[in-house]
């Protein structure tokens, strides 16, 4: 009887409040309506926006794109279906009504439910909801032709991996990422519609040792036996590190034996998964692999990516070991590539997930152009002043733009990652998506939550249970205060401690009368800089020692720390039993201990205390959030909530109570899915233009017996300035052309608008190379002095009227001057004022259309901040295809007379391999030109062309690149130079990733 009476109180409370559950007691003391519907976009939803982290952001700055939308009732469909609702009419729930009518709300979960497992039953009716249907999502986007197959892309395998000698595989569940393996588990079960496949490494693979068969061989000493818990080793009391035993390389797994565990994995009931091998092509062979040091293909992602993304910034060094972290980042991202590329089916939607896989987005976009590409991040995104300390800053983000969508956790840091591409690349941006490549990539908050019914299941079975009931006869007379975080820099347990101990201080009253239990479990991070794990943990054991010293006694320490991993049924318990849960963060991501503790409150309404820093606080309004960095309030924040009301606390919790358990797990990942489907259909006839594949075009050239370049000069070997005369090469890009032209093998050309002066004068002295200057009225061969006059034939009476055209437009526009070629006319604007240059340059070219065009055979051509005027049959496309004509035969006239190229695959007397790059409107004419030659003078793999600049650009090109910052860099990576362009120096840390992709393993 007095369990049901407290459930129907918390029946009545809950209905109560119905009105209010989505507000803080202070945001509904100020009048703030109910708009927080989860059928709401992410962008308009209160707990998205109003992030302690980021405030002054409202709701109201993104009402404009869907206030004209926003009082019409939107009929249901896959775009607007909430996943977390039921199809029947929750409004009218009665006790009465049929399982598959109760909606998710605490009110109606809790209302006549007579036991426990009634409420469990009920939360699990109720998380399932009516089926979707893969034909209504195909119906929702029929021009998409999805497959109705996902692929899920993470780091590891939701499963350990144990190895035996004899080849028999032990599979255990992988700790961590639990949100994200019952993701795995949704998508892979009968409650949706798709077809799932899970494609990860494989992990660290432990090597089981046999079991001893004779006494002589037990070991004379234990010292080479790592420890149960590393963090249960001596600390020695110099400071220094213990010595670390030898790692256990070199492990050998035969072929059959991967057979085995592949195969295993294919058919695991719970998650099908595809495994990677990460190691070597040295170490892999139709025999077996070898795996060597296993960890390196985590150390960049841990070392560098993860602490600058929580905002943490190393030492600089000397790079020597970051060269080779990032060259095995770069090979484990391609490798998943390749998997990804095996199991791919057109239709097929591809999603992945985290800071381990930041560049896969971009290597599947290069493979697959119309590959559908979702990007999820889990951890949080720093600010563009953070991001900037990254070295590979530019990478990282060229690899997100792959994506179609990219979801975070909360809006500030969407809103950090836009404002990124818009600093760091100069790609448009606003708050919902970042222009791209020719394309549109979306952005979205997507807050994760975790599995309810599991959560409940494992909550109140009976083994959790009695241990819930020992620990509070454990602590019948004390308040119990509950942490539980991983022991890294980040998770902010020395702020706890901390804050803890300011409130005994403040609060002598409650002393002995409450304990802090913190439980640390060992960090599987593994980070680098100046604080490792152990230097974390010697600080937490230092503070409960001081803390235990102060205000404990012979029969009671205030802090009980337990450094180690707690079983499911103890940490679930340990739940139950607080009467406070306690975060403190300084940053993380989505914190689930939170939203667990929420779960397992259910009954006893404990509140919670969350940073304001961790990436549930947006989510989780009603809980009370704290500065961690501000010890006395916490302190004070603490005391309110062991004084807080039973009122109170009840519509604290149900509150909080309300969002877990409807945006749960399966309700994140089915509204990921839906905004993706949404995304795709809304862009399906976009045409991108993916970032330049460097590996690709690297194997391409080394198979290569004859190679033909095209380069332009402003704007793609040299950077655009506002004095034209200043655009003078750099050293660098000097002595890298002459080391790639140097290959006898290799016509290098300059196509330039430039004119033959200026040509000469700066580049003339590379014999090696062939120009033509002018958009190809005049050429000059390589190993030739003279130079050739095209369009000597040609009337050239025209460049009186355009001269005439173009004074007109000089004497009104200051700043503004004409720059005379033999064969072709420019007006310049560049040094004018940007808004009336181009506006005056919009008339220019309007009035030249109707006087000149008619009367002569000239075309005007749009470059950067110029008009130029120049005949019509003297263009780039026509150079173009004259080289190619004229190197299909002999490319080899360089060399000494006689000497053929013997290495390489081309044909005799065929063009292998053509590379052609410039960054304008007169270059996209050798674009056209090179594609129709495509398939019949040159093989349509063999030809790379590439645009450089503008993200935003329509272009006839395969290929695209930022800066001419790029390009040089690409020529370096061809010609197997460093950063001065010598041959003898070291390969710059991009490129020498990109040689170990295609190697197989880092270069010496």
């Amino acid at each position: 009887m007095a369990e049901s009476k407290q459930k129907a109180d918390i029946s009545n409370k809950v209905a109560s409040k119905a009105e209010q559950m989505s507000f803080s007691p202070r945001e509904s003391a100020a009048g703030s309506d109910s708009q927080d519907s989860p059928n709401l976009p992410p962008h308009e939803r209160n707990s998205v926006t109003r992030v302690p982290v980021t405030p002054g952001i409202q709701a109201s700055t993104y009402l404009s794109r869907t206030n004209s939308e926003s009082n019409k009732a939107p009929s249901p469909s896959y775009f607007n279906e909430d996943p977390a609702k039921n199809h029947a009419d929750v409004s009218n729930a009665r006790p009465t009504q049929s399982p598959a009518e109760i909606t998710s709300s605490p009110t109606n979960i809790v209302e006549g439910a007579t036991s426990d497992h009634e409420v469990l039953r009920r939360m699990s009716i109720t998380l399932k909801g009516r089926r979707e249907s893969i034909t209504d999502i195909k119906a929702a986007a029929p021009d998409l032709a999805l497959s109705g197959n996902i692929i899920s892309v993470t780091f590891t395998t939701p499963r350990s991996l144990k190895y035996h000698k004899g080849g028999d595989w032990e599979l255990g569940y992988r700790r961590g990422q639990s949100a994200l393996f019952d993701s795995f588990s949704y998508l892979s079960s009968d409650e949706t519609p798709w077809n799932h496949t899970v494609v990860a490494w494989t992990g660290e693979i432990e090597s089981l040792a046999e079991s001893l068969t004779a006494p002589e061989m037990i070991p004379n000493t234990t010292a080479s036996i790592p420890g149960l818990n590393h963090l249960s080793a001596p600390i020695p009391l110099d400071g220094e590190a213990p010595p670390t035993p030898p790692e256990v390389n070199g492990l050998w797994i035969p072929r059959e034996h991967q057979i085995k565990l592949e195969q295993q994995l294919a058919h695991d009931k719970r998650i099908k998964t595809v495994p990677v091998w990460l190691a070597d092509d040295t170490e892999t062979s139709d025999e077996g692999i070898t795996l060597n040091d296993q960890a390196r293909w985590r150390r960049y992602a841990e070392h560098t990516i993860y602490p600058l993304f929580h905002y943490k910034q190393h030492e600089p060094n000397d790079g020597r070991s970051e060269r080779v972290e990032w060259a095995d980042y770069f090979r484990t991202n391609l490798k998943f590539a390749n998997k990804i590329i095996e199991v791919y089916k057109p239709g097929d939607i591809v999603v992945i997930h985290d800071y381990y896989l930041l560049l896969l987005p971009s290597m599947l976009r290069q493979r697959m152009p119309n590959m559908y590409i979702s990007f999820f991040l889990h951890c949080p995104f720093p600010s563009s002043e953070f991001l900037r300390c990254l070295p590979r800053r530019k990478e990282v983000l060229e690899g997100m733009l792959g994506a179609n969508l990219v979801g975070f956790q909360s809006y500030s840091y969407s809103r950090h990652f836009a404002s990124c591409c818009t600093r760091i690349l100069d790609f448009p941006s606003d708050s919902v998506g970042v222009d791209a490549y020719g394309a549109r990539v979306e952005v979205g908050v997507f807050p994760t939550g975790i599995d309810v019914a599991k959560v409940e299941q494992m909550a109140w079975s009976k083994d959790v249970s009695e241990m819930y009931d020992a620990l509070k006869n454990l602590y019948k007379d004390k308040q119990i205060i509950v942490g539980r975080d991983r022991l890294d820099s980040v998770r902010g347990v020395a702020q706890k401690l901390m804050a803890f101990e300011r409130f005994l201080e403040l609060y002598p009253e409650w002393r002995e009368k409450v304990v802090l239990i913190q439980v640390t479990s060992p960090n599987t991070i593994e980070e680098g800089g100046e604080e490792p794990e152990n230097k974390v943990a010697s600080r937490v054991n230092e503070l409960v020692m001081r803390i235990n010293g102060t205000y404990g006694s012979l029969g009671f320490s205030p802090v009980q720390h337990y450094p180690q991993y707690l079983s499911p049924e103890e940490y679930f318990a340990l739940l139950r039993a607080a009467d406070i849960g306690l975060i403190t963060s300084v940053r993380d991501g989505m914190n689930t201990t939170s939203l667990e503790y929420v779960v397992c409150q259910r009954d006893t309404h404990g509140p919670l205390i969350l940073s304001e820093f961790s990436g549930t606080a947006g989510s989780l309004r009603d809980a009370i959030h704290i500065n961690p960095w501000d010890l006395t309030d916490v302190a004070h924040q603490i005391n309110n909530a062991l004084t807080m009301s039973a009122e109170r606390r009840r519509a604290m919790l149900s509150g909080l109570y309300h969002h877990v358990t409807t945006q749960n797990v399966q309700s994140w990942i089915a509204k990921f899915l839906r905004k993706l489907v949404s995304t795709l259909a809304s862009t399906k006839n976009e045409n991108v233009t993916p970032l330049l594949d460097r590996t690709l075009m690297l194997k391409q050239y080394r198979q290569a017996n004859k190679r033909l370049f095209m380069f332009d000069y402003d704007g793609t070997l040299t950077p655009i300035v506002r004095d034209p005369q200043a655009a003078v090469p750099s050293e660098r890009v000097i002595q890298t052309l002459k080391a790639l032209a140097a290959d006898h093998r290799n016509a290098v050309w300059i196509i330039s608008g430039r004119d033959q002066d200026f040509l000469q004068q700066h580049l003339g002295h590379i014999s090696e190379l062939g120009f033509s200057a002018e958009h190809g009225s005049f050429i000059r061969h390589p190993g030739h002095d003279t130079w050739e006059n095209l369009a000597e034939k040609l009337d050239m009476n025209w460049q009186a009227d355009v001269i005439e055209v173009f004074q007109k437009y000089t004497d009104r526009v200051p700043g503004s001057f004409i720059e005379r070629k033999r064969c072709a006319l420019t007006w310049h604007y560049r040094q004018a004022d940007p808004e009336q240059g181009l506006h005056s340059s919009q008339a220019l070219h309007k009035d030249l259309e109707d006087t000149v065009v008619k009367k002569w055979e000239v075309d005007v051509m749009k470059g950067k901040a110029n008009l130029e005027v120049r005949p019509t049959f003297i263009n780039k496309g026509e150079i173009a295809k004259r080289l190619v004509n004229d190197y299909k035969i002999d490319i080899a006239q360089v060399a000494a007379s006689g000497e053929a190229a013997s290495s390489g695959n081309g044909e005799e007397g065929k063009l292998d391999f053509v590379l052609c790059m410039g960054d304008d409107f007169t270059d996209e004419d050798m674009f056209r030109a090179l594609n129709g030659l495509s398939g019949t003078q040159v093989e349509t793999d063999h030809v790379f062309t590439v645009t450089i600049g503008a993200s935003t650009k329509v272009t006839l090109a395969k290929w695209h690149m930022l800066e001419p910052e790029d390009v040089v860099e690409a020529i370096a990576l061809l010609a197997g130079v460093g950063l001065s362009g010598e041959a003898h120096e070291q390969l710059s840390q991009v490129n020498l990733a990109i040689v170990a992709g295609l190697e197989g393993h880092v270069p010496q």
